[in-house]
Formats: C-alpha cells, sequence, structure tokens
C-alpha cells in the first residue's frame, strides 16, 4: 500500500494528512496521543476499496500548531472543510477518542456529506448514558491535562515515559510497534506540542456545551456505529442510542483503548460491510454484539 502525505489548508490551519486508495472517501480522526499513523494496520484493508484520508488534527504531528480552535465544533469545521479541498462531497467519516466528538458534530450538522459514521472508545459531552463509565469520575488525565500551563511544563523532557504509559494501557500491556510508537514520541515532544494537546481537554466544556445544543435542535440520522473495547466499553453506545437514528454497537473484547493498532482485525471486520456500498451489505444491527 502506498501512502502519500500531503499538506492541505483547511479552515485556517495547514493540516498534514496521509492519503491512500482511490473510491469512495473515508475519513478517519484519531485522538491522543495519536498522529494519522494510529491507522497503520488498518489502511491496507480500507485502501483496496476506497480513498482513505487520514489527517493528523489541528496542533497534532505535522499539522500546524493553531493557537486554538481545539472545541469539537471547530475541529469538525477543519474535517469539512479537508474534504471539500481534497473535492469529496460525501464522506465515510471515522473516529476515536478526541476524534470522536468532532465526527459526531460533524455528521448532525451535515448529514448531506457524512454516509456513516463510526465512533470509538470516547465519549460524547455529557450526554445521558455514561453514569456508570463515570461511577468513580473521569480518568485521573483529564483533570491533570486540563489546567492551562500545568501539565506541559511538568511533562518536557519525559515526554517519551508518558506517552509510553498511554500505549501500554491502551493495548493492555501489549505495547505498539516501536516504529509506530517512536512517531507518536516524536509528534508529542516539546511543550508546543504539549500545549496543543492538552488544548483538546481544555475545550472540553465547550466541545460539551456544542454538542448539547446540537442534539437539542436535531437528531443523528445517518447510520452510525458505536465500538468499545476497554475501559469504555458500551458507555458510548448508551450516549448515542436516545438521539441516534440508526445505531449499531460492539463491543471487542480483550482489546485495548487503541483499538486500531490491538486489534486492527476485528475492527476491520467490523468496519467492512458496515462502510460498503448500499445493495452490498446486511440489514444494518440495531443492537450491541460482543466480538
Amino acid at each position: 500500500m502506498s501512502v502519500a502525505l500531503r499538506q492541505v489548508k483547511a479552515n485556517g490551519v495547514e493540516l498534514n494528512v496521509a492519503l491512500a486508495g482511490e473510491g469512495p472517501a473515508v475519513l478517519l480522526l484519531h485522538g491522543f496521543p495519536h498522529t494519522w499513523q494510529l491507522w497503520t494496520h488498518v489502511l491496507d484493508g480500507l485502501a483496496g476499496r476506497y480513498r482513505v484520508i487520514a489527517p493528523d488534527l489541528r496542533g497534532c504531528g505535522a499539522s500546524g500548531r493553531a493557537a486554538g480552535g481545539y472545541d469539537a465544533g471547530t475541529l469538525a469545521a477543519d474535517a469539512e472543510a479537508l474534504l471539500d479541498a481534497l473535492g469529496e462531497t460525501s464522506a465515510a467519516v471515522v473516529g476515536i477518542d478526541a476524534g470522536t466528538p468532532p465526527a459526531f458534530l460533524l455528521a448532525v450538522r451535515r448529514p448531506d456529506l457524512v454516509r456513516r459514521l463510526v465512533v470509538m472508545e470516547s465519549l460524547v459531552g455529557r450526554l445521558p448514558g455514561a453514569e456508570e463509565f463515570l461511577a468513580h469520575g473521569a480518568p485521573w488525565w483529564f483533570g491533570f491535562h486540563a489546567e492551562p500551563g500545568l501539565a506541559e511544563s511538568v511533562l518536557t523532557g519525559h515526554e517519551d515515559r508518558y506517552i509510553d504509559w498511554f500505549l501500554d494501557a491502551g493495548t493492555l500491556g501489549q505495547g505498539v510497534d516501536p516504529a509506530v510508537r517512536d512517531a507518536f514520541v516524536h509528534a508529542y515532544t516539546g511543550t508546543e506540542a504539549l500545549r496543543c494537546a492538552f488544548s483538546y481537554y481544555r475545550a472540553l466544556p465547550e466541545s460539551s456545551r456544542q454538542i448539547q445544543e446540537a442534539v437539542r435542535t436535531a437528531r443523528l440520522t445517518v447510520p452510525t456505529m458505536a465500538i468499545g473495547a476497554h475501559p469504555v466499553g458500551s458507555a458510548l453506545e448508551q450516549q448515542l442510542r436516545p438521539v441516534t437514528d440508526h445505531l449499531s454497537g460492539h463491543v471487542i473484547e480483550n482489546c485495548g483503548h487503541i483499538i486500531p493498532l490491538h486489534r486492527p482485525d476485528r475492527l476491520l471486520a467490523l468496519l467492512e460491510p458496515f462502510l460498503a456500498p448500499a445493495g452490498s451489505r446486511g440489514q444494518l444491527q440495531h443492537h450491541g454484539r460482543r466480538q
């Protein structure tokens, strides 16, 4: 598989974008601490049938270090502008972790643009349904990252150990390929790189407000799949079910948070029938299944 890297101006920021394959567009939105290389092990499986578009989100990897705009609404606008700049008028959108809220907002706002939505291992704002997951509070790093200026001042010079913790925890101790690990560490090394990464957490209150406003006036009408693993499980599906017209939910067993690197084959087994063109797939499931 051949991957081409391009710099694309979208919504006022230069985005580094990995492009592979030809066909209907599939847009892949990563989370923290990832870059487009999160999708390394699923690109081959998708690029044989689709035009895969995998950007580094604003402030991440080789994309521009924007001063602001890390709320879900602006990130959704980045994705919309990127598709437009690449000449795409329709795309399936796949988001994980921090890529899930903007993927959700884009699908709610532009159902004419998003033909299918896949979201993974995240919560969508403060929508009801995640009470059990949040019974003991949000994960510890959310508060640490949210305090302006703190985490980057503490972590600068120790980025590799910090990133390794997330990669080990997110694969249940298995770790990731050394080349991917090194790319992630490089992407998040330095005070400015860390500031951008933690700006996603500092924007969470605004992102939650945007999501709440979106579901107050509209429903998610595009066919949607919610995929959980450890630790989020079915919490995302439970949040989406009351506001989504066509939802399937799956939990991948014995799988850590970083699904595309930990269990890429199981992820592809779910994506392939769901993303397939109309007429070549079975009826959408309306219940959760454990994989």
